[in-house]
Order: C-alpha cells, then sequence, then structure tokens
C-alpha cells in the first residue's frame, strides 16, 4: 500500500516514510541524495526533529523544489515545549527547514511543561498556519488520555514510538489506543537500530524465506509487517540512496496470513512492559 489515511488530519501520508535520526552531517551529500531517491520512490513522509542537530538542514537541501510533495513533521523537545516556547521552536524549525509550514508538528516525549501550555502553543501555530496538524511522540496509553482530555477528540494526528521486530509492545494497549481515537501510528527505528536479525538466526532465515518468496529483502518484509494494520506508519533512516528504494518497495509486499503467523511466532510481542519502551 502506497498511502492510507493519516489519523484525522484528512491527508493521505505513505505508509513508508523516511526517518532522519541520526543522519550524518559529514556525509551530508549522501543523505541529501538518498532521502531525494526516497521522494522520487514515493516515501513523501519526513520525519525529522530539532534535536537531530543538521538534520533539519539536510531535509532541508532534499526537499528543496519538492515541498509540495512532501509530508514534513519535525518535533519540539519538552525543555522547549512552554507555549511561548513552541513558537519559537517552529520558527526555528521552519528557517532550517526553508519552509513556511510543517505538515505535522510533535512533543518528542512527555516533559515537565504542563501538557497544556504545549498543546495551547500546538494550536496557537495551527491557526496561524504555521503547523497543518499536531502530534505526539513516546507517549504510552496514559499519556494518550491525558492529552485527548486537555485537546478533546480529533486534535492529536499521530503518535510516534519504537516499534520493531524484537519491540512489538505498543501492540498490547498503544495501537488499539490509537485505533480506536482516530491517531496515527508512527514507528521509527524499524530495523531495531542495529538490532536487525542476523541472516543466520532462525530469524533471519524465517526473513530471508519470505522475502524469497517476494522477490524482496528481508528489510521490506520487515516494514511490509510493521505496518500490516490499518493506521500504521514506519519512517525507517537510512543514509543510502538504494537502501531508500529498498525500504520503498514494502509498499508491493502482500504478506499472505501463513506468513503473518509465520512472523508473528518468531517475533512474539511478548508481555505488556510496564512503561513504554523508547530510545
Amino acid at each position: 500500500m502506497d498511502a492510507r489515511g493519516f489519523g484525522s488530519t484528512g491527508q493521505r501520508v505513505s505508509v513508508i516514510g523516511q526517518g532522519t535520526w541520526r543522519i550524518d552531517g559529514s556525509a551530508s551529500a549522501d543523505a541529501v541524495a538518498a532521502l531525494r531517491a526516497g521522494v522520487d520512490a514515493g516515501l513523501t513522509h519526513i520525519d525529522t526533529a530539532e534535536m537531530y542537530g543538521d538534520a533539519e538542514a539536510i531535509v532541508a537541501e532534499a526537499i528543496e523544489g519538492l515541498r509540495e510533495e512532501v509530508f514534513l513533521v519535525s518535533k519540539v523537545v519538552p525543555g522547549n515545549a512552554t507555549r511561548r516556547g513552541v513558537a519559537r521552536s517552529c520558527e526555528q524549525s521552519l528557517r532550517r527547514l526553508r519552509t513556511d509550514r510543517l505538515d505535522c508538528y510533535l512533543l518528542h516525549w512527555p516533559g515537565s511543561h504542563p501538557l497544556e501550555e504545549t498543546i495551547a502553543g500546538f494550536e496557537d501555530l495551527r491557526r496561524a498556519g504555521k503547523i497543518l496538524s499536531w502530534g505526539v511522540s513516546n507517549f504510552d496509553v496514559d499519556d494518550l488520555e491525558a492529552a485527548l482530555r486537555i485537546a478533546g477528540p480529533y486534535r492529536i494526528a499521530c503518535n510516534q514510538v519504537l516499534y520493531h521486530l524484537r519491540e512489538r509492545s505498543i501492540e498490547h494497549a498503544v495501537i488499539p489506543w490509537c485505533a480506536a481515537n482516530g491517531v496515527a501510528l508512527v514507528g521509527y527505528s524499524p530495523f531495531g537500530s542495529g538490532d536487525f536479525p542476523n541472516p543466520a538466526s532462525p530469524g533471519g532465515q524465517v526473513l530471508a524465506r519470505i522475502a524469497e518468496a517476494h522477490a524482496t529483502s528481508p528489510h521490506a518484509v520487515a516494514l511490509a509487517f510493521l505496518t500490516r494494520l490499518d493506521g500504521t506508519f514506519s519512517i525507517p533512516k537510512t543514509g543510502r540512496a538504494l537502501r531508500a528504494l529498498e525500504n520503498a518497495s514494502a509498499r508491493d509486499v502482500a504478506l499472505t496470513e501463513d506468513e503473518i503467523a509465520t512472523l508473528d511466532a518468531q517475533f512474539p510481542r511478548g508481555r505488556r512492559p510496564s512503561s513504554l519502551p523508547m530510545l
């Protein structure tokens, strides 16, 4: 699937997007080329953040001339998330990204500033046209409930959380909550930040067999599995154009029920944790 509805925004967004955490500024030419290759292949959902070093500037270069094709997301760190601080951070991100608006703006994780202030800041920006929607990141169900009580229904566009084959605990409660409340679920670090199954391991062999059946790669199979549920999205990061094209191929992988069951058994979600896993 190429795109699906993004929460309550009314927009259709590419199911597989592009993350930018740990993009290497010293290899910015390669990063720009990878992002552009991804956009050309349909990975038009690009995620970045003010705390990602040079990432926003790299994204700006990559999407030059392509802004209307891109669903652009950035994030404010909790330390800046007062009502005024949100406005300042957003303006700085807009300057670095060389754009006049963000399609979605996220609180990077729950912080110490009152959530009422942060949401008021988001709504100010939305009314001013600086952002078209807003959401959250690394929010567990209790945090989501608090945000919903403050903002009301159909204001929280998405919740961005850790989600990969070896970390599926959000399936217990976070994904069902988001589905029930019209909130898109965006999974970050879908390849486990260096913990992708080794080809020689049992899990790696299962991925390889399924990949062979679909004439694709194990990474594409993983992305197809992680976006199998309606309302879910994934934002893999890569600094290589060829890997971006490989990631894009996941949209054409239609896993069978038996393949999904096999992956589910090989990479079980385990018990619900006491706190939300995050990086």
